[in-house]
């Protein structure tokens, strides 16, 4: 069984090359069932999610190459408005193809997703949404089929910004005929990028990145050559990764905008940052001080980036605290954090992590894909040597992981068993 192999005390040196965002490449290959032409996206990262999702476009017919980090999907082909299980419990994200169909096709049959267990992650609100754009949604035997005979646009109060219904209410809402407008909507950068994708498709839409997104739908969408934004969550994971080696890391190809709730939490600590055109750099402090954290939605401290900062404060001395206000089960990381010698109490959603110096290195498993970050960095900066077991989970979101960080000087191997 594959592992990864980790022996720490390195400080991180050099530079490093953000990928393409995958929670922005996820959604977005499923908007190009939306158009009859072929789209071509730029900066795809190559990753296990990636790949499902070529899978799951071939699956309702379209045709899908990749060319070094660009992927060429023609969906004119696509036939079909169902997908089996065997590929939505895969990954969460194949549920995005829901908005698409129904705003192509005005139907889709899905099963409930799968995914990262990190806690519920219901249908509900992307089924409100397609309900009140006039869609007849029902559930039977862990399926959802959604059909309509016109998609009309109308107003969706979300009761939480939601990522993922927000994707898929939009994608729906380009094919409705009429003005769609979405409150409450995520904020996410992935969102805005979403519009932005549509937009240069053909879509009239305006108000991502604001909590009021409106959609004038009805327009024929057509083909688009498309530069998917970095991913700030591989960005935050290396900013963390020099500061908890007391390193000093360049790293390209950062949105900063899209990352400051990080920079924020890492400069609060005593972390040194310093902002350069394109990128940023990092370098440990010598002497970090505790800090509180609060999960939120964009723009507040991302929960994908929580396991992470609980690593580096698992090695500052002092009392810190975090609060996780997203996904209720998110803390999985926590026992495996204990494992190295980690001080972490938990008391429902909030963890209290009394820092040390030193962490000791261990046998831990990746539970998730985040987690699986967390324990690699806390590998980074333990005493001697950590084995990361279940390193799929961290293929999911990551793209050669393993080799940036030794481009950078750690040491870490994958031992594939």
């Amino acid at each position: 069984m594959a592992r990864i192999v980790v022996k720490g005390g390195k400080g991180l040196k050099g530079s490093v090359t953000v990928s393409g965002s995958k929670n922005s490449t996820l959604p977005i290959m499923a908007a190009c069932l939306l158009s009859t032409d072929e789209c071509v996206l730029h900066n795809v990262p190559s990753l296990e999610d990636v790949r499902v999702m070529e899978e799951v476009l071939k699956k309702l017919g379209a045709k899908v190459k990749r060319e070094n980090d660009s992927l060429i999907i023609n969906p004119r082909s696509v036939d079909c408005c169902e997908l089996p299980e065997a590929l939505t419990r895969k990954m969460r994200a194949s549920n995005l193809v829901m908005g698409a169909l129904l705003g192509r096709f005005r139907k889709a049959k899905v099963s409930y997703p799968g995914g990262c267990a990190i806690g519920s992650r219901p249908m509900d609100l992307h089924i409100k949404g397609f309900r009140l754009l006039g869609c007849e949604v029902n559930e039977d035997r862990g399926y959802i089929e959604a059909e309509a005979t016109c998609l009309k646009g109308r107003e969706v109060l979300l009761d939480f910004p939601s990522v993922g219904a927000t994707e898929n209410i939009m994608m729906a809402a380009v094919g409705a005929e009429g003005t769609t407008i979405i409150r409450n909507a995520a904020r996410e950068p992935e969102i805005v990028d979403l519009q932005s994708f549509l937009n240069r498709m053909g879509a009239k839409i305006r108000g991502a990145g604001l909590d009021t997104i409106r959609i004038e739908g009805g327009g024929s969408l057509g083909g688009v050559e498309y530069d998917v934004i970095p991913d700030r969550i591989e960005a935050g994971t290396f900013m963390v990764a020099a500061a908890i080696t007391n390193g000093d890391v360049l790293i390209d190809n950062v949105v900063v905008e899209h990352v400051e709730p990080v920079l924020a939490k890492l400069m609060e600590s005593g972390v040194n940052v310093i902002r350069c055109n394109g990128g940023i750099r990092v370098r440990g402090g010598h002497k970090l001080r505790p800090v509180d954290i609060k999960t939120l939605p964009f723009p507040g401290f991302p929960t994908d980036m929580q396991p992470q900062m609980m690593a580096l404060l698992a090695t500052v001395e002092g009392t810190s605290v975090i609060v996780e206000t997203v996904f209720e089960n998110r803390f999985m990381h926590v026992d495996e954090l204990r494992r190295m010698g980690a001080d972490i109490r938990v008391e429902g959603r909030v963890a209290v992590v009394q820092g040390k110096k030193k962490l000791t290195g261990a046998r831990v498993e990746a539970t998730d894909l985040r987690a699986g970050a967390a324990l690699v960095l806390a590998g980074l900066a333990a005493e001697g040597e950590t084995i990361v077991e279940k390193p799929f989970h961290i293929d999911r979101g990551y793209e050669n992981l393993e080799k940036k960080l030794r481009s950078l000087g750690a040491d870490i191997n994958r031992d594939e068993g």
